[in-house]
């Protein structure tokens, strides 16, 4: 690769970090989009939205065209509270999204990507370091629709499933190569202080900041209890 395309796809990334700086409307954001991908008809199957641990929330992941392709965005991500990951939904903490090019299957310049993760282990390596999806962690596109009656056994077996929103579809999407990562950053300007993912997402006192209330009161709606683990308890 040239250092010329690399300085342009740097400078790219750069222009998306400056549009996306205001990290409370970013979060703000979230909500709304969460919101807008529960309201289509056919959306994320409730059965799976109701045993995920964690949702992850991108919006406006913007692909970099330049020969050589890529994607950047910056998100957050919430989990449910307790140490089984069985309580009401807590803090959200910043995520970021990087990744390879994906062709076509995106349809457009500035996508919305939504990440459930499915299980314990998914969540751990994402509250460890970056994670690539398909890599460390075991990703599929998600099935969606009322009921999960045409879902694979692989895209059920995954510790991470996505979807996508561009244009106005909504699909799962497999995005296997993407890294995710925490945006300690952007969690610190957030809460006003230096703070982890860990912190926020295993932390028991760390109250949800007003811009993300909004993302959060859409879960708690849409997914109150972990139903996982109440099926296992009885």
């Amino acid at each position: 690769m040239s250092r010329f395309l690399i300085l342009i796809l740097c400078l790219a990334m750069g222009s998306a970090g400056l549009m996306a700086s205001n990290k409370d409307g970013r979060l703000e954001n979230c909500g709304v989009v969460m919101q807008e991908i529960l309201d289509v008809p056919d959306n994320i199957p409730q059965e799976l939205l109701e045993t995920a641990e964690c949702v992850i929330v991108i919006p406006s992941m913007t692909k970099v065209a330049l020969g050589i392709g890529g994607s950047y965005g910056r998100g957050a991500m919430v989990c449910r509270t307790g140490a089984a990951f069985d309580g009401p939904w807590g803090a959200p903490a910043m995520y970021a999204l990087e990744g390879g090019s994906f062709g076509l299957q995106l349809g457009a310049e500035s996508t919305d990507v939504i990440f459930l993760v499915m299980n314990t282990r998914g969540v751990d390596a994402l509250l460890s370091s970056k994670v690539k999806l398909g890599g460390s962690v075991s990703a599929a596109a998600g099935p969606k629709g009322r009921s999960l009656e045409a879902s694979t056994d692989a895209s059920l077996r995954s510790e991470i499933l996505s979807y996508s929103r561009a244009r106005g579809l909504f699909a799962g999407i497999s995005l296997e190569g993407t890294t995710l990562r925490p945006d300690d950053d952007a969690s610190e300007e957030v809460y006003g202080r230096r703070i982890t993912a860990r912190s926020i997402v295993l932390g028991t006192e760390i109250g949800v900041p007003e811009s993300g209330r909004h993302l959060v009161d859409v879960l708690e709606k849409s997914a109150p209890y972990n139903e996982s683990k109440r099926k296992a308890s009885r």
